[in-house]
């Protein structure tokens, strides 16, 4: 029987692989997935079969992996961060149903909101919301009212995808939405390259980043009415310190 390991590489380096999904590209006999994302960890196995797609081939490239391993191999179909959010393992495991001699096994990564997160500090300390601003698969009026909500809700809010060369001013749009229920002081941070060659951050008010450039490889996060900056790092407190005065 063949299996499929759908694995998390987290932000890029090999550092950041977990002992387990390391062990699962160890076993792999194919390393499958998108150009960019085997590039990251082809070099650490310059004897294996490698299988490559392009954007938008994506359920091309899960059947492919899946028939692959109904002939009996093994594959790690690999997706940056962790393979559960916005990631391969929800298409591999719905097309699995029609290969049911394969085994699925997906195994996690460290996704861009943790990796992303401690470069700036703790901004996620608290209950957050993960939201993507593409529209290739989510119309806007979708993404529109989960930011609505998540701003109304006073939530951090981790951004996904947050422009593109078709969509540069979408984090503009989302900024004003968020605006409308949160102060422009509001502190935000960004961090473009997370893990990679070329790393870097910066903390921000909401009222700034309205106008900051960003690109598919920045993660954006905005804090809640509670967030802070402390010392130069992104903080949003969970009350612990109330916790001790009583």
């Amino acid at each position: 029987m063949g299996k499929v390991y759908v694995v998390g590489l987290g932000p890029g380096g090999e550092q950041y692989l977990t002992a387990e999904a390391r062990a699962a590209l160890d076993a792999a006999e194919v390393l499958c997935g998108y150009t960019v994302y085997v590039d990251l960890v082809a070099p650490l196995y310059p004897g294996k079969e490698v299988y490559t797609t392009p954007m938008k081939k994506e359920i091309d490239r899960c059947r492919w992996a899946l028939e692959t391993a109904n002939d009996g191999r093994t594959v790690a179909m690999v997706c940056s961060g962790d393979a559960g959010v916005y990631g391969m393992a929800g298409p591999v495991l719905e097309l699995a149903a029609d290969y049911p001699a394969v085994d699925v096994e997906v195994v996690p990564g460290v996704t861009a909101a943790l990796s992303g997160g401690a470069v700036l500090g703790a901004p996620l300390g608290h209950d957050f919301c993960v939201i993507s601003l593409s529209d290739l698969l989510t119309p806007w009026e979708v993404i529109e009212k989960r930011l609505t909500c998540a701003a109304e809700g006073d939530f951090a809010v981790c951004l996904y995808n947050p422009s593109s060369k078709k969509r540069k001013d979408y984090l503009q749009r989302a900024c004003e939405i968020l605006l409308r229920s949160r102060s422009g002081d509001t502190v935000c941070g960004w961090v473009r390259n997370i893990g990679r060659e070329g790393q870097e951050h910066r903390i921000l008010t909401l009222e700034q980043l309205q106008n900051a450039e960003v690109d598919m490889f920045t993660t954006v996060f905005i804090g809640s009415s509670r967030t802070r900056c402390v010392e130069g790092r992104m903080v949003t407190p969970r009350g612990y310190e109330k916790k001790c005065e009583l």
